[in-house]
Order: C-alpha cells, then structure tokens, then sequence
C-alpha cells in the first residue's frame, strides 16, 4: 500500500473521456484496503458504513486496525447493536471524535432494531441515521447499493480542482462535479468515484 499514487493524472478540461481517465487511473492505483470489494462484487453495507464513519476526521492508515479488530469482534450490525456501549468506546479508544462512536452505536441499534438489520439504500435514507451526513450517506448508496450518489468532501474537491485546473473557483468545481455526475451514464462506477 503506497500513500502517494505513482502516476499522476494529467490536468484536462471536463469532456467524455474524463471519467474514463479517472478511473483507469484509479484501477492503476487503486490501494488494497479491507473494506473495499473486487470490481464486480457487491460491497458489504455494515462494513462500507463501519469504515466510511471510522475514516471521517482519521487516517486510512489509523482505521485499518480498528477496523479490522471491530469486524472480529461485531461482525454484523446485530452483534454490534447488542454491544454495550462501554465496550464499544473501549474498542474506539485512540480513534478521537468520540462523538462517532457514540452515533456509530445509535445507528447499529436503529437498523439492528427497527430496519430489521437491513440499511436503507438512498442517500436520503442513509441521512436520517445518527452519525450519517451527506458526503458519509452518498459514499455508502454509491459503494454499498450502486446508487448514482456523489460523494464530495474536501478531498474530490481538490482532485477536482487539479483535474479540471480550477484554481480557487468553488462554482467552477461544482460545475465539475455535476458534470460528472450527469454524464456517468454507468451506474457502477458511482461506487468507484466514491473511493477514487
């Protein structure tokens, strides 16, 4: 697992080949990472929700172990629903925001409990759950249900910025964003833009 991708993408104006660019580039260099599934493979909702609230405010290379050690120990939302809280903060200790684990907790027990452990698979679903804002809700209906969801953070809008060679103009990469979205016509690589 490198932290900086070997190759670059080159700047370009947005066009039709521009998601296509994006992700070849991103099958290149593409990291391995736990939570992420073979292309073609459907993603498991409970652990693309685990990471995406395990990774706001945190460094890949931080969640991976949390990560893996909260799936050996709550393998399904069921089992994580059935926790007790305090053993839950125990196993965030060193994560920070405790906030997040506090909400990752209320959530377990709504789907556990009143979705019968199924997560909801719209964006605007995912976002009356505790703990799931916009950008968590897009990135789990793009990677978990192939949803045409956009996940924005800071982050796509610096890739996008250097993409597109937008330098400080916020409209101008919105512009961008939406011009990607009207234009993947191919409904799986949501998922992929989502972890691109």
């Amino acid at each position: 697992m490198t932290a900086v991708a070997r190759k670059q993408l080159p700047l370009r104006p947005a066009g039709p080949d521009t998601v296509d660019a994006l992700l070849a580039w991103y099958d290149e260099e593409r990291r391995d990472l736990p939570w992420r599934t073979r292309r073609g493979r459907r993603a498991d909702p409970y652990g693309v929700w685990l990471s995406e609230i395990m990774l706001q405010q945190t460094t890949v290379k931080a969640v991976i172990p949390y990560y893996l050690k909260f799936l050996a120990r709550w393998p399904t939302v069921e089992a994580l629903a059935a926790a007790e809280l305090d053993d839950v903060l125990a196993a965030w200790a060193g994560l920070g925001y405790y906030s997040r684990a506090r909400n990752l907790y209320k959530c377990a027990q709504v789907v556990a409990h009143e979705l019968a452990g199924v997560f909801p698979q719209s964006a605007a679903e995912l976002q009356k759950l505790p703990g799931i804002g916009p950008y968590t809700a897009a990135a789990i209906a793009a990677i978990a249900f192939d949803q045409r969801a956009a996940a924005v953070d800071g982050n796509v809008e610096r890739v996008m910025a250097r993409l597109f060679g937008h330098r400080g103009n916020t409209r101008r990469r919105i512009e961008s964003l939406e011009w990607i979205q009207r234009n993947t016509l191919d409904v799986a690589a949501y998922a992929a833009l989502a972890e691109a």
